[in-house]
């Protein structure tokens, strides 16, 4: 028979929105396990900008800071795993750990974020989150007015350019393959002195993380000291999935306002249900999901 420890909320990732969650719900003396695999996704990214009293902070220390501020909280606790099951009954849910440790709560949070599909470009990897960014606004200002690439296409390409533009004037953007822009958009980019290059990119030339050079199927080579780029992705974990959690069309777990999934007694916020990814919206989406999830509780029970 499996032992199967209680809890009134599972919360599955430990990152900025699953500690922000559970910070909530320990205030409210709500008992909470938090499971997490210790992988956060911007593990590489040396600082983190754009949050107030933490804007060039290594995530790292945020991270620990915002671990051990959380467990002070009696009721909430947090272990070093990874689900990979989940069932729903009539009392909630019950989990399931790579560990092979059976785990049950009420009512469910996913703050998993989501897995970046990395391209097959020699060096991209490696630079990923240093030198090769994916984000104005967390990383703009530090790379502002340096020689500066986009590696995108269509209207994705085109978005970027335009906020990049208002940081640096010496852009260029890499299809990789065949350009899809519209006569409006090639309008925009020859206003701006914004040059296209359809060449498909084979390596980032690299020390350390940091871009040196674009290296092109043709043997062409241009040097650049930063890149944006829009990768594809997809969720970190396919347990809301098996649950029965809508997706949206864009890959990310449907929520409403309030961070409700389609799921009766399950929510989710940070990266895996918003495209501003940020840790400040991870942590905003958290501290909502975490009051919601003690009001459904409250109405319940009291």
């Amino acid at each position: 028979m499996k032992d199967i420890k209680k809890y009134e909320v599972i919360i599955i990732g430990g990152s900025y929105a699953g500690l922000s969650a559970a910070m909530a719900l320990g205030r409210s003396m709500r008992s909470v396990l938090i499971i997490d695999g210790g992988e956060p996704c911007n593990r590489q990214t040396p600082h983190s900008h754009n949050f107030i009293t933490q804007d060039g902070e290594k995530p790292g220390v945020i991270a620990s800071k915002a671990r051990a501020e959380v467990l002070k909280y009696p009721t909430v606790t947090l272990i070093n795993d990874i689900a990979i099951n989940a069932e729903q009954n009539e009392s909630g849910f019950t989990i399931s750990t790579n560990t092979v440790r059976h785990f049950s709560a009420v009512k469910l949070v996913f703050a998993t974020g989501i897995k970046d599909i990395m391209p097959e470009i020699k060096g991209f990897e490696e630079c990923w989150g240093i030198s090769v960014v994916h984000c104005p606004y967390c990383h703009g200002y530090e790379i502002r007015g340096k020689k500066t690439a986009i590696l995108a296409t269509g209207e994705r390409a085109f978005h970027l350019a335009s906020l990049v533009s208002n940081l640096t004037p010496d852009v260029t953007i890499l299809t990789n393959g065949d350009a899809n822009f519209d006569a409006g958009q090639l309008s925009k980019f020859d206003k701006h002195k914004i040059t296209v290059v359809d060449t498909v990119v084979t390596e980032i030339a690299h020390e350390a993380g940091q871009i040196r050079q674009v290296v092109f199927k043709d043997g062409t080579k241009k040097s650049f000291d930063a890149l944006y780029a829009a990768v594809p992705f997809t969720q970190q974990s396919d347990v809301p999935i098996s649950l029965g959690c809508t997706m949206t069309e864009q890959g990310y777990i449907k929520v409403d306002s309030f961070q409700a999934t389609t799921v009766n007694g399950i929510l989710a916020c940070g990266d895996n249900s918003a495209m501003m990814r940020s840790v400040a919206n991870a942590v905003y989406t958290g501290n909502l999901t975490g009051a919601m999830v003690n009001r459904q509780l409250t109405d319940e029970q009291f």
